[in-house]
């Protein structure tokens, strides 16, 4: 009976952990790095050249790409991060000639 007491506790308390994680607001220098990471690995994008930043969530994206192709997938790719409500796309395609 106790055994069976501790593991429903034990279960009660995972899930208590579990939910009060996921309220836990996502820091913006956690969002930089991951959209940071994202970019720079993404064949298409090779956002390495990009400059990141977050204030509560809302991200800026500043630099210049090649074409308006890879600039709205720096968008996308920005908008999967978790805590990302919001992406400013300052990117600015490069003139040629």
């Amino acid at each position: 009976m106790i055994s069976k007491l501790c593991a429903v506790l034990a279960l009660f308390l995972m899930a208590v952990t579990v939910c009060l994680a996921a309220d836990k607001p996502v820091s913006d220098d956690h969002i930089i790095d991951q959209v940071r990471i994202r970019l720079s690995g993404d064949a298409e994008v090779k956002g390495g050249a990009l400059v990141v930043d977050s204030k509560q969530g809302v991200v800026t994206l500043n630099g210049t790409v090649e074409t308006s192709r890879q600039r709205d997938k720096a968008t996308k790719l920005a908008k999967k991060i978790k805590g990302v409500r919001q992406v400013i796309n300052n990117i600015e395609i490069k003139k040629h000639g």
